[in-house]
C-alpha cells in the first residue's frame, strides 16, 4: 500500500478541528487535508498594530481597533428580532457594539473591569457610531505584542462562523498547522532558479503568505508562489506539446491543387495582405510536417481571419479530406455558412450547416452526406461534437472565438478522425503574446497584424445618456446608408451588459 504524504493527512486530525468542524471545512471550503488548509491563503491583511481612540472613529474607515472596557450589556427584541448591544468605553468616549446572532454564549464571556481589544468595521447609525459583530478579545501580552502587525483575513461562511471558524478561527488553525508541517514542505523549484530570480524558499513563502513578518516578505512570498504556479502550468503545457509532437502522428497535405489555386487565382476578389500570406505559409508548413497542427490565429475584427481559414480548408479538400468550422453561437455559425457558401459557390463544393435548431430531416441528410464524404465542409455550433456526427475523412478543424470553448470541447473534435485532424483556432480578443503562451501554451501562435487595404479602423465613440437624441439620429443615418447598428446596454446596478 502506498504511504500517504504527511500533508495528505485528513484535516480532522489537526488539533482544534475534530469530526464536526472537518465536515464543515470539507463542505464549505473544500478543505480535506493539511495540504488544502496550508494552501488556503488569506485574501487580504489588516494592520493590527494601531489602536484608535473612540473620538477618532469615522464611518468611512475600512476597520478600526479600539482598546477599552465593555459596559452596559443588554438584549433587545424577541425571538428572531433579538439583538445584543454593549458599549465599549475608553478615555475619549464610547461606541456601541451590536450582535444580531451568536450572542447567547457571548453575553457571559464579558467580565467587568477587564480591558478588551475590539476590532471591526465602524458604521454610522443615526447620530451614533457602532460596530456590528466585532472581534473581541481580552488584553493580554500575546494579544498586543503579536509576531506580526499584518494579520491575515480568510474567507469564511455563516455555517463555519457558527462553529467558531470565522477568519480568526481559521487563522488559529493555520497557526497550529504551520509548525507541524514545515519540515514536510518540499522545495519544488531548482536551486539555480531560486538563486537567479532571488526567490524565497517554499517553506518561508508559505509561512509569510499566512503570517507575514513585514510587507516586504509578504510581497516576496506572493511573488514566489505566483511564479511557481505559472511556472508549472507552463511546464505542463510544454510537456503536453512535446508529447503531442513526438507521439501524435499528423495528417500530411502533400499538395496544393485545383481548389486552392482556382479560388486564389480566379475567384478571390482582393489581394491578401502580407500578414495573411505569412500565416498561410505557417499553416502550410504545419500540414507538411507530419505532426498535428495546433495553431492559434489572432487578429482584430476585419483583419481577414476567415479567408485564411477558408483557404486552409481548401488545402484539406485538395488532399481528399473534409473540414469543419465550429462557432459559439447559431448566429455566428449562420454568418460563416452564408459567407463561405457564397465564396466557394464557383468551386462546386458542398457546404453544410448543423446547429441545435437544424430540422430533423435536414439533420439526417447532413449526417449521411458527411459520413459518405459527399459533404466537404460542415459549419456549426456545439452540435458538431455530438457523437452522431461522423466524418468520412476529417482533416481540418477550425474553431472560431476559441475563448468561448473549453479544451475538452476542442479535444472532442479530435475523436472524429482516426488520425487527429489539424486544428486552427481563431480569436479576435487581443491577447499579449506572453499571456497567450500561458493560456494556450499547447498552441503555436500566429497574429494577423495588418488590416486589408482600404479597411477603415474601427472607431469607438462614447455618448452620455443626455445625448440620446443625437445618438438616435446617428443610428438612423447609418441605417439609411445601408449599414447595421448594434446596441449594447449596460445595467449599472449589476454591471451586466445586454445586447
Amino acid at each position: 500500500m502506498k504511504r500517504l504524504h504527511y500533508l495528505d493527512t485528513p484535516v480532522e486530525y489537526l488539533k482544534g478541528v475534530g469530526p464536526k468542524r472537518a465536515d464543515l471545512l470539507r463542505e464549505e471550503l473544500e478543505i480535506f487535508t493539511f495540504r488544502d488548509l496550508l494552501h488556503f491563503y488569506p485574501f487580504r491583511y489588516i494592520d493590527r498594530s494601531r489602536f484608535f481612540p473612540v473620538s477618532e472613529v469615522r464611518a468611512d474607515m475600512p476597520y478600526v481597533q479600539i482598546r477599552g472596557r465593555i459596559t452596559d450589556i443588554q438584549l433587545h427584541g424577541k425571538n428572531r428580532t433579538t439583538r445584543m448591544t454593549a458599549w465599549l468605553a475608553d478615555a475619549t468616549g464610547s461606541i456601541e457594539l451590536v450582535w444580531f446572532r451568536g450572542f447567547k454564549w457571548l453575553k457571559d464571556q464579558f467580565k467587568p473591569g477587564i480591558e478588551y481589544i475590539v476590532f471591526g468595521k465602524p458604521s454610522l447609525f443615526g447620530s451614533k457610531f457602532n460596530i456590528a459583530h466585532p472581534e473581541v478579545e481580552p488584553v493580554t501580552p500575546g494579544a498586543i505584542n503579536q509576531d506580526s502587525a499584518m494579520q491575515p483575513v480568510y474567507n469564511s461562511t455563516e455555517k463555519l462562523k457558527s462553529m467558531g471558524l470565522d477568519s480568526r478561527g481559521i487563522g488559529k488553525l493555520v497557526k497550529t498547522l504551520l509548525p507541524r508541517v514545515r519540515e514536510h514542505i518540499r522545495e519544488t523549484l531548482p536551486a539555480h532558479i531560486l538563486a537567479s530570480l532571488n526567490l524565497l524558499p517554499r517553506d518561508e513563502s508559505l509561512l509569510n503568505v499566512h503570517f507575514p513578518v513585514n510587507d516586504i516578505l509578504l510581497k516576496r512570498a506572493r511573488a514566489r508562489l505566483k511564479f511557481e504556479e505559472l511556472f508549472y502550468i507552463q511546464v505542463n503545457l510544454l510537456q503536453s506539446r512535446l508529447l503531442r509532437n513526438s507521439k501524435l502522428q499528423g495528417l500530411v497535405f502533400t499538395q496544393i491543387a485545383d481548389y486552392f489555386n482556382d479560388f486564389f487565382h480566379k475567384h478571390l476578389s482582393f489581394s491578401l495582405t502580407g500578414a495573411q500570406k505569412r500565416v498561410l505559409k505557417q499553416i502550410r508548413g504545419d500540414t507538411l510536417s507530419g505532426r498535428q497542427m495546433n495553431r492559434l490565429l489572432q487578429g482584430d475584427v476585419g483583419s481577414g481571419k476567415t479567408i485564411v481559414a477558408v483557404m486552409s480548408m481548401l488545402m484539406a479538400i485538395d488532399n481528399g479530406f473534409q473540414a469543419s468550422l465550429m462557432a459559439p453561437t447559431e448566429i455566428l455559425a449562420f454568418q460563416h455558412y452564408e459567407s463561405i457558401t457564397t465564396m466557394l459557390k464557383p468551386l462546386g463544393l458542398h457546404v453544410g450547416l448543423l446547429t441545435g435548431s437544424t430540422k430533423s430531416a435536414d439533420r439526417r441528410e447532413i449526417l449521411a452526406d458527411l459520413k459518405e464524404g459527399r459533404l466537404n465542409i460542415l459549419i456549426g455550433t456545439h452540435a458538431l461534437i455530438e457523437d452522431v456526427v461522423r466524418f468520412k475523412r476529417l482533416g481540418l478543424v477550425v474553431i472560431d472565438e476559441q475563448h468561448r470553448f473549453g479544451v475538452a470541447q476542442r479535444a472532442r473534435l479530435w475523436t472524429k478522425s482516426k488520425v487527429p485532424p489539424h486544428v486552427l483556432v481563431m480569436t479576435a480578443t487581443p491577447i499579449p503574446r506572453t499571456l497567450a503562451m500561458t493560456l494556450y501554451g499547447d498552441l503555436d501562435v500566429s497574429v494577423i497584424d495588418e488590416l486589408p487595404p482600404g479597411r477603415k479602423p474601427i472607431k469607438t465613440v462614447h455618448q452620455y445618456d443626455r445625448n440620446r437624441l443625437k445618438v438616435f439620429g446617428f443610428m438612423r443615418e447609418q441605417i439609411k446608408s445601408g449599414r447595421q447598428v448594434y446596441v449594447c446596454c449596460i445595467s449599472f446596478d449589476t454591471g451586466v451588459g445586454k445586447a
